[in-house]
């Protein structure tokens, strides 16, 4: 009889104020890889939470209930969510206003991994234990790809180093149970296979029943059945907060081949409703649409470079953006893509040392940065953190935001703009949701809403860095079909940054591609 890791029989899972998932069952048994699925807002993060102790598992009344896992408080969780919340972290104790120079990097990845390895003896701005001023060695280090970055402050990581940071430092802790939540999601091939190979170098021992607690478990957590690792031999699934499949991988293999034959004939009908749909609130709210763009080029960089210190990040970079003419926009982690999007969404203070002209004018000359994003619809990993620490924002003030170009709303909605927000929200599935919590939703969920915002006003330029980043197969296709459906109708021109071939748009026939370390650092591709 295999050693049981974990039992949960006939429970609950509650937050402070709430039960999140009403009964669960559910055993992980020595000898098992566990995947955990579900669409967004299904169950499955508050199921993962539970497991790491962020929620409370509960046993329900009666003599049947019980709840025990040998790993104690020995979990870790890595997850875009908990990315996020580190990167609020980092902002709140910003003191760039304090410091000289006026930019403080905060906590670095060595001081960050120090802290896990010496707890309180570690001070600001204290000089690290000798171990620490060598973690370039350290095997976890090495394992996690991430000796490069160490000395990089965390909010200045991308999404991929950011959460391979969090996993080394789980591991440097000693944890026995590893929770990765979507971990392949916006990272590029290196990293992806980094990430593998150590799922790969753990599953091959944790398939062993026999085999002792000398080394860390995985649970793997998914919005997707996408990459999923030879390991994965089950699989629990979550929808409307409880468990719909509890079983082996090969029987929901079986399961899923059975869902996609039946969803193949309704695929292209939705896709048809949607455009129509789509088309009907476009008409409906055109009054709130910004102002056609006249100017043929929209966007020009000339001899672009950004850099801090010895980190040259954008070299000699020569660019145009012409309207109509959609981008993907692609390189390896860390390349520059965030940093290049920054310059146009002003969020990047080297943009008023280089020649960048946004709709004609150059900026710098006089521009406010309202009269920048009065003409940007956008989606990005650095407006989801702020939207999130903006708190009890309202997802129909959420929408209405996007034609304010404001983090939360601040002035009172028109009954148009509500109607609007209405219809929107109805249009990317939360129907009669338009009060509930911005900060109530699953990652996912709160991404889903972000791109909608971006959409609403009909902007000339669309930036959409990840913007698939955490949504489950439905809500992921869905925002497909609309940002190819925006881009055919010829109001908005996108640029999308995404690792995920499967995510390239028919009409993204220009690619701005970045090359770090090499010399030019960046190339241009027609298709």
């Amino acid at each position: 009889m295999s050693e049981k890791f974990i039992t949960i029989k006939n429970c609950r899972i509650d937050d402070s104020r709430n039960t999140k998932i009403r009964e669960i069952s559910w055993n992980m048994n020595a000898g098992e890889a566990w995947l955990v699925i579900g669409p967004n807002g299904g169950g499955k993060a508050e199921f993962l939470k539970g497991l790491a102790g962020e929620l409370v598992i509960t046993p329900n009344f009666g003599d049947d209930s019980l709840y025990s896992s040998i790993f104690g408080d020995s979990v870790e969780i890595v997850s875009l969510e908990r990315a996020a919340r580190l990167i609020e972290e980092e902002r709140l104790n910003d003191e760039s206003d304090y410091v000289e120079g006026g930019v403080d990097i905060g906590r670095t990845g060595r001081v960050f991994l120090a802290e896990a390895m010496f707890g309180d003896a570690i001070k600001k701005n204290s000089s690290l234990p000798e171990e620490a001023m060598r973690l370039e060695s350290n095997p976890n280090v090495k394992l996690c790809g991430i000796e490069g970055i160490l000395d990089r402050g965390l909010k200045y990581m991308s999404t991929g180093e950011i959460r391979r940071t969090l996993l080394c430092r789980a591991l440097i802790c000693g944890k026995k149970l590893l929770i990765l939540s979507d971990p392949f999601a916006g990272l590029d091939a290196a990293s992806r296979k980094i990430l593998l190979d150590f799922f790969d170098s753990i599953a091959s021992k944790q398939l062993n029943p026999s085999a002792g607690l000398d080394f860390p478990r995985i649970i793997l957590g998914m919005e997707r059945w996408h990459e999923i690792p030879d390991a994965i031999n089950n699989v629990i699934e979550f929808r409307d907060q409880k468990a719909v499949f509890c079983g082996s991988r090969n029987d929901y293999e079986k399961l899923l081949a059975e869902r996609d034959a039946a969803d193949a004939d309704s695929r292209a009908e939705n896709k048809k409703a949607f455009a129509s749909e789509l088309d009907s609130i476009q008409k409906d709210t055109s009054v709130l649409h910004t102002e056609s763009e006249q100017a043929e080029t929209l966007i020009e960089m000339n001899d672009v470079n950004v850099g801090w210190g010895d980190n040259r990040v954008l070299v000699d970079l020569n660019w145009a953006l012409h309207k109509g003419e959609h981008w993907l926009i692609r390189g390896p982690n860390g390349s520059g893509k965030t940093t290049f999007l920054e310059l146009i969404t002003g969020d990047n203070m080297q943009v008023f040392c280089n020649d960048v002209r946004l709709f004609g004018a150059k900026r710098g000359s006089g521009e406010t940065i309202w009269d920048i994003k009065r003409r940007l619809g956008i989606v990005s990993y650095r407006l989801h953190v702020e939207y999130r620490m903006v708190g009890g924002t309202s997802l129909e003030n959420v929408i209405i935001s996007g034609f304010k170009d404001s983090i939360g709303l601040y002035e009172v909605p028109t009954d148009v703009e509500k109607a609007a927000a209405k219809k929107w929200l109805a249009l990317g599935g939360f129907s009669g949701r338009e009060n509930q919590n911005f900060g109530e939703l699953s990652y996912g969920e709160q991404r889903a809403v972000l791109i909608l915002r971006a959409a609403v006003k009909c902007p000339p330029v669309l930036i959409l860095d990840e913007p698939c980043h955490g949504l489950d197969e439905e809500f992921r296709a869905k925002i497909l079909d609309l940002l190819e459906l925006v881009a055919a109708k010829g109001t908005s021109t996108l640029l999308h940054v995404t690792h995920d071939p499967s995510e390239v748009l028919d009409c993204e026939k220009n690619i701005l591609e970045f090359h770090p370390k090499e010399s030019p650092m960046y190339q241009i591709i027609r298709r």
